[in-house]
């Protein structure tokens, strides 16, 4: 882990310890994350010699800096968390390690587009409120996503397939032989007793378990 991810992982604990009304440095060292980190007391006085923390006895705070840092890393875990749950079924009580290597390779515009993609979601899977960003700033209500599951289109409307999340391999194979691919523009003609969408001059019917793989975006 690169020193600059060590110093996210301490921003990002001292964040979630303050949300649950505790500031204590103790604690922090003791943390099973941050020892794997390779964090230590070290660690807290290079933080603070560069103003990103304060500290006095056992308490440890945010500097105006360190808030700005810490909100960063923390609005891309809960929208890294978000999008491993809602868009890859990744399971809930398993997403926290996924999301603990994935924070650290996005940036803030990356963040934003999965933000965007996803609604501009109030929350992460467990229920922490993420932090708004720039993207959420433009507009005073939530919008609906960018990208969403085939299921969820209303008939009648055409769009592209985003890419495709499937349960098993051989449902990808499924899909693929039917010509239904990333790129692939389709329009839904029906959507009971089975789906029936059109894409080009082929028209097919699809099980719903099998709509539910499907992730688009509207055209035009």
């Amino acid at each position: 882990m690169t020193e600059s991810n060590v110093i996210e992982e301490v921003l990002e604990f001292i964040w979630t310890q303050r949300e649950e009304g505790s500031d204590s440095i103790k604690r922090l060292l003791a943390t099973e994350e941050i020892i794997d980190a390779g964090a230590g007391a070290e660690t807290l006085g290079e933080m603070e010699r560069d103003s990103l923390i304060k500290m006095s006895g056992d308490s440890v705070r945010l500097t105006p800096g360190g808030e700005k840092a810490a909100e960063s890393i923390i609005r891309r875990h809960r929208l890294a968390e978000r999008l491993l749950v809602d868009v890859l079924d990744i399971e809930k009580d398993t997403v926290e390690k996924h999301a603990c290597s994935f924070e650290h390779s996005i940036s803030a515009l990356v963040a934003d587009s999965i933000c965007a993609l996803l609604g501009h979601p109030p929350a992460c899977p467990h229920g922490h409120v993420i932090p708004r960003g720039e993207c959420c700033k433009k507009t005073s209500a939530m919008i609906s996503p960018l990208v969403v599951p085939l299921s969820e289109l209303s008939t009648g409307v055409r769009a592209r397939i985003v890419f495709i999340a499937p349960r098993t391999f051989s449902r990808i194979e499924k899909l693929g032989s039917l010509g239904l691919v990333p790129g692939c523009l389709i329009k839904l003609e029906q959507k009971k007793p089975v789906f029936v969408i059109k894409t080009g001059e082929t028209t097919l019917a699809l099980d719903p378990e099998m709509v539910k793989d499907i992730y688009v975006r509207k055209s035009g």
